[in-house]
């Protein structure tokens, strides 16, 4: 299991290289990139700016990482997610998620990435032609984790 919190890029490729190499026992990886959009709401974003609490963010996606491998047998996790300026057509996040089979992949993949979105400390602001803005929570994100809860 990896977690890192960056202002630098990540290489998509060279990550699940990375994550699988040596290792034959893995039959599947299933990948979840994020990227910063130019249109939130109805109105144009020109960049994000992520805000997170050192120390605190990490260990929050450290948790939802080892939730998810009490769940599911997977076999190891990477997850990236940027913080600073970022510009539309930017990665914000990556989710990788290495296992024998698909379905345990593809199941832990998307709660990792449903539990990041509401439940690790990073505060989201846009910049739009109107002035910045604070993104708010989404109560879409919060159904999609509440079907997790069973």
């Amino acid at each position: 299991m990896s977690v890192s919190v960056q202002q630098q890029d990540f290489d998509v490729g060279a990550e699940i290289a990375a994550l699988t190499a040596g290792r034959p026992q893995i039959g599947a990886v299933a990948s979840f990139v994020g990227l910063v959009r130019d249109a939130n709401d109805g109105a144009g974003v020109s960049r994000m700016e992520l805000e997170h609490y050192p120390g605190m963010t990490e260990k929050a996606l450290e948790d939802i990482v080892a939730e998810a491998r009490t769940r599911w047998d997977i076999m190891d996790v990477r997850v990236i997610h940027r913080y600073g300026p970022l510009r539309p057509g930017e990665r914000i996040v990556l989710v990788i998620v290495a296992g024998a089979h698909r379905g345990e992949a593809f199941a832990a993949c998307e709660f990792i990435m449903d539990y990041l979105k509401t439940r690790a400390p990073f505060w989201k602001k846009e910049k739009t032609a109107a002035g910045e803005r604070w993104v708010e929570a989404r109560e879409a994100d919060d159904e999609a984790v509440r079907r997790w809860s069973s």
